[in-house]
């Protein structure tokens, strides 16, 4: 898929927020200023989310619950993790099967999502993205949605 710009990505965040439920982890990698967190800005605003949502980066993770959004979502952001065994402490385990996890940064806890809708992200030349989905049997009928 291809994303000409920020709004593009926004957008396809919209959209999926049409489509996900709580339980859904959706993993997005690509190198810094790719545009995860835009996917996740367009995401939580399809959700309800007033003004913009913040980077996890110095919080790790950012929760947003009913009413602030239609459904909980936790917003994660793995850059600043250095072990994957730091995971257990933040304690996404307990909250995944109550919320949608947005997870930048997965390449950082290997192993930890294998049901993931995992969305990545390169940079072209031209300033625009592409944009690779590896979907896991319970996203086929989903993803044909996208």
């Amino acid at each position: 898929m291809h994303l000409r710009d920020p709004e593009a990505s926004e957008a396809l965040g919209a959209r999926l927020a049409a489509l996900v439920a709580p339980g859904d982890v959706v993993t997005l990698s690509g190198p810094l200023g790719a545009g995860k967190t835009s996917i996740a800005r367009g995401l939580l605003a399809a959700l309800g989310l007033v003004g913009e949502a913040p980077s996890p980066s110095f919080a790790i993770v950012q929760p947003y619950a009913p009413p602030e959004v239609r459904l909980p979502v936790l917003h994660v952001d793995l850059y600043r993790i250095d072990d994957p065994d730091e995971i257990d402490e933040i304690g996404l385990d307990e909250a995944a099967d109550d919320s949608v996890l947005l997870v930048e940064w997965p390449e950082r806890a290997p192993g930890w999502w294998p049901d993931a809708l995992a969305l990545t992200l390169e940079m072209l030349p031209d300033g625009s993205r592409r944009l690779t989905a590896a979907v896991p049997p319970g996203w086929k009928d989903r993803w044909q949605q996208i």
